[in-house]
């Protein structure tokens, strides 16, 4: 997911448009440890790298499940 604006780090109302996700999904991505997030101060905040390797991520398994190991 290259097209990211030069951001690198994202409130997580912001994450949540960029992935098309519920607040409480992507709570869910952080806690499993599929989306990872840092924390500055009180706030969450989620790594514009850590959004493309979760895209990645799903594309990869999407891949696996399709047949077309990667």
């Amino acid at each position: 997911m290259d097209t990211l604006p030069d951001r690198q780090l994202y409130r997580i109302t912001e994450a949540m448009r960029l992935l098309s996700m519920s607040r409480s999904a992507l709570y869910e991505q952080i806690r499993t440890g599929r989306l990872l997030s840092v924390k500055q101060g009180r706030a969450r905040l989620i790594p514009a790298q850590a959004i493309s390797d979760y895209v990645q991520l799903l594309i990869n398994e999407s891949e696996v499940m399709n047949g077309q190991a990667a």
